[in-house]
């Protein structure tokens, strides 16, 4: 790769790292590896055309992956590569350095879908991978722009028109077919109607707020066909259902739904994570300014690798999870992986000001470290590249996580730039492994949850819902006073509850409540008595469902019947969990759960409990309020990561046993009960 010996590159590299690092062969093929994709910092490496580069990135998987091999070395066994497999691990360190091959955070995804049943990536789909996917990016310069006069400065990314495969937008009872077009700012829509006339529309994916989710669609309003998608705004009503016709399964739709969440997510990371165009500080740090284009290439690289996965029909079940912004939206703790990205993009050498910024971070003190607000300072990359702090305006900064993560930055390994570090990780590296580790124990508690949710039990939700409006608007109008949305009825409220409070009337309450329930209900039947109420008082009045034919019902009935179940199993889990804490299937956790309640009985038993309950009062009232908000966020968020953790207590499911299993069961031990006793009389008479 470089020109030279391998003794030579082993010289040169025991010269620059110690010995430890050094006595690794794996270091070497990768310093090897590294310093000659460290002299091109393109969005795809130019050699990655040439095949004769593909299958030596091959060879060099696999030499990472044995270094004291000689196998590779030798012209008889060119033929064996055909047979020979790269591993997880070794395509998990090489492949993300070549430009454009894979992102490092969705780097364990397209394994398995290269891999798919087999134990590792083999050559030939190594090959059909790459060369699909520069097939892919080179044909998106091809594409024909459509008319309209917006999409000029906009880049194309995917053209759905297919006669064979139409799309379908979807308008109240009408849907019309046409073409569709994806860019990195919009979606454009050509409806061709009845006398072939052409209806232009486009939706900017560059608002906040937009939301994309799968759909079902169907004539007069049925939900009969499962291969929609739709996009909405919460500030605006124009919303777009479209239907991605598949002949051969949903894969098209999900497909869509990936390229467009993509889109959104890329547009959410760089409004939250990156500065604003206007920003001048963009000029204080070089190649700033063009962080923003390396976001979007990389998502434009990543949409080119899921269509070529297409192509292939190595699709995961979930496409998402092969694109990185929408993937990183939906996995958890990604937050460190969305930093370090923005820290990727935007962070550059200093080139004016911000003298002394380099030892600011050192020369705080350790108050200002415990204050969230104070402790963010300017963030630095593993190769000296800054991020600005008022860059910094999504609130997961200021997380204990991020401040820790951003403390430790320093590595052991031999630094080519910040994407390629010799003997040690890159810091997206290090944050996607972070996240994936806390991944990991979150599945295993959730699979203690999967093994625990049983199936069953219809009912009927209407009902259910009127009978339990009166405590549902209860609560409606309490959580208005909560939230202050009728400030003079909430000074009221609290003004009354305070008094009642600490003029020790506390005791008068509920005897209170209990007459004038009592009151009520006599009043209720003396004016029913009477006949004043009418006859239909006291009905419960549900409304039956519109119109349908059996299919619309059965599928109405099942959609009712699941979301029944799935609640029925989230209870079942809570308290599967809350039976957990109290046996200790969680020592740890358990621990925590008491010195709570211990604490909380000391307070009880010390501080009256007038002063108790009007503090949960003032606590309850002002969460909503601005001073509270953040803080409130903040401890909510560490209850439910705490609550994820618990493990769920094991269930067992026993064989059903009906009256005829019984009575054989029974008869059966009787049997064997019979015959012990004459085996035991037996033995006694041959005495």
């Amino acid at each position: 790769m470089n020109g030279l010996t391998g003794k030579k590159m082993q010289k040169i590299f025991e010269a620059l790292v110690p010995e430890p690092v050094c006595g690794d062969a794996r270091n070497l093929v990768e310093y090897c590896c590294f310093r000659f994709l460290s002299r091109d910092g393109a969005d795809i490496h130019p050699s990655l055309k040439d095949p004769a580069f593909q299958r030596l990135i091959f060879i060099t998987m696999l030499a990472w992956e044995n270094p004291y091999t000689n196998d590779l070395s030798n012209n008889s066994e060119k033929a064996s590569l055909q047979s020979k497999l790269v591993t997880e691990e070794a395509f998990v360190r090489i492949a993300p350095a070549v430009s454009g091959v894979v992102d490092r955070p969705v780097v364990h995804n397209l394994f398995k879908a290269l891999a798919k049943d087999q134990s590792g990536i083999s050559l030939s789909s190594w090959l059909t991978y790459i060369n699909e996917f520069i097939r892919v990016r080179e044909g998106k310069r091809s594409y024909q722009i459509p008319e309209f006069p917006q999409i000029l400065g906009e880049r194309i990314l995917c053209i759905g028109s297919n006669s064979k495969q139409p799309v379908l937008k979807w308008e109240g009872n009408m849907a019309w077919p046409g073409k569709l077009t994806l860019t990195d700012k919009a979606i454009y829509f050509e409806a061709v109607g009845l006398l072939g006339e052409k209806r232009a529309m486009r939706m900017d994916l560059t608002h906040q707020g937009l939301k994309v989710e799968k759909a079902k669609v169907g004539p007069l309003g049925s939900a009969l066909f499962d291969s929609a998608v739709s996009i909405s705004s919460v500030s605006e009503s124009n919303s777009w259902i479209l239907e991605f016709i598949d002949l051969g399964g949903e894969m098209r739709r999900d497909v869509w739904h990936a390229l467009i969440s993509e889109i959104i997510a890329l547009h959410k990371f760089t409004h939250e994570y990156g500065p604003d165009d206007s920003d001048e500080s963009l000029f204080h740090v070089y190649g700033a300014h063009k962080g923003k284009e390396r976001a979007t290439t990389s998502a434009i690289n990543g949409i080119a690798r899921l269509q070529a996965l297409q192509y292939m029909r190595k699709l995961l079940d979930d496409p998402i999870k092969l694109v990185q912004f929408s993937y990183l939206r939906n996995a958890p703790h990604s937050d460190l992986v969305l930093q370090t990205l923005a820290v990727n993009y935007w962070g550059g050498p200093l080139v004016t000001g911000f003298v002394n910024t380099r030892n600011q971070p050192e020369t705080q003190s350790s108050e200002e470290m415990s204050d969230g607000s104070n402790s963010i300072n300017h963030v630095f990359d593993i190769d000296g590249s800054v991020y600005l702090r008022k860059w910094m305006k999504s609130p997961s900064w200021a997380s204990s996580n991020s401040i820790n993560f951003w403390k430790n930055t320093s590595t052991k390994g031999l630094i080519l730039s910040k994407n390629l570090v010799v003997a040690d990780m890159s810091l997206i590296e290090r944050a996607a492994e972070i996240s994936k580790q806390k991944y990991r124990v979150e599945e295993k508690t959730q699979a203690t949850i999967d093994a625990a949710t049983l199936q069953g039990i219809p009912s009927n939700v209407d009902l259910f819902k009127e009978l339990f409006f009166p405590f549902t608007l209860t609560v409606r109008n309490f959580e208005k006073l909560r939230r202050w949305e009728e400030p003079p009825l909430t000074v009221a409220f609290l003004s009354l509850t305070y008094t009642i409070i600490f003029r020790n009337l506390l005791s008068y309450v509920f005897p209170m409540m209990l007459m004038i329930l009592a009151v009520g209900m006599l009043t209720i039947r003396g004016l029913k008595e009477q006949g004043r109420l009418g006859r239909s008082f006291g009905k419960v009045t549900i409304r039956d469902q519109p119109p349908s034919n059996t299919i619309q019902k059965i599928i109405a009935v099942k959609d009712a019947m699941r979301d029944v179940e799935n609640f029925l199993q989230q209870v079942n889990v809570a308290l599967l969990k809350i039976r957990s804490v109290f046996l200790s299937g969680h020592p740890q956790i358990t621990t925590e759960v008491a010195l709570v309640l211990l604490a909380s009985a000391t307070a009880l038993l010390v501080v009256p409990f007038k002063y108790i309950l009007s503090f949960l009062l003032f606590d309850l009232f002002t969460r909503e309020l601005e001073f509270r908000r953040e803080m409130v966020r903040k401890f909510m968020k560490f209850l439910r990561e705490r609550w994820n953790a618990v493990p769920a207590a094991p269930v067992s499911v026993l064989p059903y046993e009906n009256e005829e299993s019984r009575s054989q069961i029974y008869l059966k031990e009787s049997n064997d009960q019979s015959k012990s006793q004459e085996n035991n009389i037996s033995g006694k008479s041959s005495r």
